[in-house]
């Protein structure tokens, strides 16, 4: 998919993962819109690249709807990432041997998996309206899932659920899809360097780190970045979850 005439959505584009693959989808010459909930980031990365800046929470189906009234506004809708998404912390038992809290559980659920479904089929719709490019494909779809998915730690199960979710969702997407000429894929990072991981000490941070058994490092969002441009150019990847984590296998804390 060549986007350099056409518009793309990424989500969570104020920092991290996000504001790495807005940068690099403007660089290729497409109108990016920078969906967010924090407004102050998210418009110094849109002014920075030329695009849009668009405040919405991804489970908020008629703010993604304007987020994507925004993108057709420029140009027809060639792709969109989903980066946006949130870590929480829920034990099946407590500590204190009360249950784990439900609350949290279905928040965390709420925002990870049912946030990408929503940016799933918004997008997934305004794409399928759309003409093919060079009579092969209308649109792509990266979503974002995690290592997690595959070894949650201890005290990430609904982090886990919904990451696995996302995973699981993929292929079915893209089978689903096929017929409007739209591929959905989906990466899987491993510990990458962004706002999710700052929560926590340098400490907590280098043990990570050094967890990858090479490169010995925390991932960067550019790298995140490069992965979801060569999907997105890449027609044969479809259907497909990629990790991206130097072989990481997560212990189980």
């Amino acid at each position: 998919m060549d986007v350099s005439h056409g518009s793309a959505l990424v989500t969570g584009g104020a920092s991290g993962l996000g504001a790495a693959t807005a940068r690099a989808l403007a660089a290729r010459g497409a109108h990016v819109v920078v969906l967010d909930l924090n407004e102050e980031l998210g418009r110094i990365v849109a002014d920075e690249i030329g695009g849009t800046f668009a405040r919405a929470d991804v489970t908020d189906t008629a703010a993604v709807d304007a987020a994507l009234d925004a993108a057709v506004s420029h140009a027809p809708l060639r792709a969109v990432v989903h980066c946006a998404g949130k870590g929480g912390t829920v034990r099946v038992v407590e500590r204190d041997g009360e249950p784990g809290s439900l609350e949290t559980y279905e928040q965390l659920i709420r925002l990870n998996l049912v946030g990408t479904f929503n940016v799933l089929r918004l997008s997934a719709a305004r794409m399928a309206r759309q003409d093919l490019v060079e009579d092969e494909e209308r649109g792509v779809v990266v979503l974002t899932a995690s290592v997690a998915a595959y070894e949650g730690q201890i005290g990430q199960i609904p982090y886990a659920s919904a990451k696995a979710g996302v995973v699981g969702m993929t292929l079915v997407a893209a089978r689903d899809l096929a017929s409007k000429a739209i591929r959905v894929a989906t990466i899987a990072p491993g510990t990458f360097d962004t706002p999710i991981l700052a929560r926590f000490g340098q400490e907590v941070r280098d043990k990570l780190a050094a967890q990858t058994p090479h490169p010995r490092r925390l991932g960067r969002p550019e790298e995140y970045a490069s992965t979801a441009l060569h999907i997105i150019e890449n027609p044969m990847i479809n259907g497909e979850t990629i990790r991206l984590d130097g072989a990481i296998r997560m212990a189980p804390k």
